[in-house]
């Protein structure tokens, strides 16, 4: 039976790929680094997770130069950790702003969740900050509240692929894996959630659009796909849940 539903957020929640981009290339700009990540660019390092570790393998594989100017004064790490500080500064600035939606369809399953007796989960390698500003601009000042857990990247040890975010949900969840299902978006995701027993369904949004998601329970463009309104999909849902082969 279908327990809780845990969810990733960049590209599963909401299509936020570009606000960070957008962040990055601002606090870029105010270091006076000439860099900018355009969107080819930012898609090959997305296979980093995490924006300090971003920013780290950019500076060692990309502009090695750059290293004396970035760490002037101060330790690498404690100059990219800064620089991710003010990063996430302009990136809930922007979300607060408005204009960003959640996905198709998952407000419908936030909103539906408790009706249908599913608890809800997050677990993100993003940071608790990201996670609270963009769950009050689309669903409004209380919507923390509707997610039971959120397991952020900042809790963990290892990010995705690991799998420790995930068992960190399950474990504030106090279920097993075989109780609950994942939503991503990412092969990262997916890999992670796997490691942590998760049967997971994919909605693929606009940065993992051509990645191949061998193993996933099912693989559709948005949550809205499965059905019409939020206990529609719940209901969908459920049935592939039941349908996952036991680990």
């Amino acid at each position: 039976m279908l327990e809780a539903l845990i969810f990733d957020v960049d590209g599963t929640l909401a299509e936020t790929e570009e606000v960070h981009r957008a962040a990055f290339n601002d606090v870029f700009r105010e270091t006076g680094l000439d860099w900018h990540w355009d969107q080819a660019l930012y898609g090959r390092l997305l296979d980093v997770t995490g924006g300090k570790e971003r920013i780290a393998h950019f500076l060692a594989t990309a502009s090695p130069a750059m290293v004396p100017t970035v760490a002037a004064g101060e330790g690498m790490a404690d100059a990219i950790a800064a620089m991710h500080r003010r990063k996430t500064d302009i990136y809930n600035q922007k979300i607060a702003s408005g204009g960003l939606e959640l996905r198709p369809g998952v407000e419908a399953v936030i909103r539906a969740a408790r009706g249908a007796g599913v608890r809800l989960a997050i677990a993100t390698t993003t940071s608790l900050p990201n996670v609270e500003s963009l769950l009050r601009a689309t669903l409004g000042p209380d919507a923390v509240g509707l997610f039971e857990v959120i397991a952020a990247g900042d809790m963990v040890r290892k990010k995705k692929p690991a799998p420790d975010v995930f068992l960190l949900a399950l474990e504030r969840l106090g279920l097993p894996a075989e109780r609950c299902l994942a939503l991503e978006d990412s092969i990262n995701g997916l890999q992670s959630a796997g490691g942590a027993g998760l049967a997971t369904v994919i909605t693929k949004s606009a940065y993992t659009a051509h990645q191949r998601f061998d193993g996933a329970l099912s693989v559709t463009g948005t949550l809205a796909e499965l059905g019409g309104d939020g206990a529609a999909i719940i209901a969908a849902l459920g049935r592939l849940h039941a349908a996952a082969p036991v680990a």
